[in-house]
């Protein structure tokens, strides 16, 4: 009898599939923050992306990656100066559209175990 140790393997399928589940939560993120965020030319609604650490969903050719996630993170935001101003809003009395956070607490909030749970069993 012979017994075959696995285990590298198996734990590295394991986090490549987390890491799809955690790009198909960031990927859905960003789109139903997009939905949401305010338009005037377009350019803060193109620019949302999703950001893992090994993936960059950019949304147009000028995103650039969000920071640095680490393992088992997934950030979305948007890399267009004037988007604080509008997540935010400011002392001026503009107030806050709440883009981004929408867009995470819509999705995370009610889909991550599905997601995770459906990126691990594929």
């Amino acid at each position: 009898m012979e017994i075959v140790d696995n285990s590298p393997e198996f734990i590295e399928e394991m986090k490549r599939k987390l890491e799809a589940g955690l790009a198909a939560l960031g990927e859905t993120a960003a789109a139903r923050a997009a939905d949401v965020a305010p338009v005037d030319t377009g350019r803060l609604k193109n620019s949302i992306s999703w950001a893992t650490k090994n993936q960059n969903g950019g949304r147009d050719e000028d995103s650039t990656p969000l920071a640095n996630p680490e393992d088992n993170e997934v950030y979305i935001g948007t890399n267009v100066e004037y988007a604080a101003y509008q997540e935010y809003g400011t002392s001026k009395g503009i107030t806050g559209k709440h883009f981004l956070q929408y867009g995470a607490n819509s999705t995370f909030g009610d889909y991550a175990k599905t997601f995770i749970e459906n990126a691990l069993k594929s």
